[in-house]
């Protein structure tokens, strides 16, 4: 093989395996938001727990108390024991059945709804209505014989979860995402091993995917981790932090999951690459002839 055969391989491997390991991260990524964000019944399964998490139930304990107590009015000596009292059932009713149910339904009322704009070609913003979950909150504190339950007011109240604005954008974005998330991963494998057959030494190049690929999926996980203080960061000041936090994580588990096996996969071909060629070596150095020195090589006589 000439000189400028090889070069032409060696640059061309090193191309394509650099294309693959820039690839691979943002293959995981693709697919975690295709077929973890977007499949419903995974969305369920990650958002349910976040149900029983004490910071998100504390959260929801002091947003709905604090919504009762201004529909009340108490004179200032009974306005904190009626505070805690309002607390108190609240957060009772967050370890119920019912709430749970009521959790449910509401976050799957909202990715419905996302979905549904995503999909669509609508420029109206994207709401829930909270009616149905006051109502069986309602209920169930006037059942719990709680004061002032029968006074929450249980009105057509709508949150906005995406602006109009925002809806174009948003929806490039995932009909990339629906398009890239699987072929993103295939096209991530496809260089890889393109990349490792044009190579000179196929060990070498195996060894460079590995660690590759194992770069690629840290600097996703720091990325993660990045993008969770910024989150935290640009909250509302009524926003409890704690509670976001903990929905973020819940959110990006399978993320930061797939993050890991990508790394540790890298790392563990990395790893056999090398031990490979130290076995090479050692195997070509003991098969070698051994070296007699001159001083001790048998003279010939004539």
């Amino acid at each position: 093989m000439s000189r400028r055969v090889r070069t032409v391989r060696t640059v061309l491997s090193v191309l394509l395996i650099g294309i693959a390991c820039l690839l691979a991260p943002l293959g995981v990524l693709a697919s975690w938001a295709k077929y973890g964000i977007e499949d419903r019944a995974r969305y369920t399964a990650t958002t349910a727990p976040l149900a029983a998490d004490a910071e998100v139930r504390e959260a929801i304990a002091a947003a709905v108390t604090d919504g009762i107590m201004r529909e009340v009015h108490v004179g200032q000596p009974l306005k904190g024991s009626v505070h805690a009292f309002v607390h108190d059932a609240v957060r009772s009713f967050t370890a119920t059945d019912a709430f749970r149910t009521a959790w449910d339904t509401a976050n799957l009322t909202a990715h419905e709804a996302v979905m549904r704009a995503l999909r669509g070609d609508g420029d109206r913003p994207v709401t829930i209505d909270l009616a149905p979950a006051t109502e069986r909150l309602k209920r169930q504190l006037a059942d719990d014989h709680v004061p002032f339950a029968g006074r929450i007011p249980v009105a057509h109240t709508e949150i906005t979860l995406l602006q109009s604005e925002d809806l174009t954008n948003l929806r490039k974005g995932f009909h990339v995402l629906e398009v890239t998330g699987f072929w993103l991963p295939v096209a991530a494998v496809g260089f890889a091993v393109t990349g490792i057959l044009v190579a000179v030494c196929r060990r070498r190049a195996v060894l460079a995917t590995g660690l590759g690929t194992a770069l690629g999926a840290a600097v996703l996980c720091v990325a993660i981790a990045v993008g969770r203080r910024m989150t935290l960061r640009d909250l509302p000041a009524d926003v409890s932090e704690a509670a976001a936090g903990a929905v973020y994580d819940a959110l990006t588990r399978t993320l930061r999951t797939a993050c890991w096996v990508l790394m540790a996969l890298g790392l563990t071909v990395a790893l056999m690459a090398w031990l490979t060629g130290m076995f090479l070596r050692r195997r070509r150095a003991s098969g070698a002839p051994a070296q007699v020195p001159a001083d001790e090589a048998p003279s010939v006589q004539a």
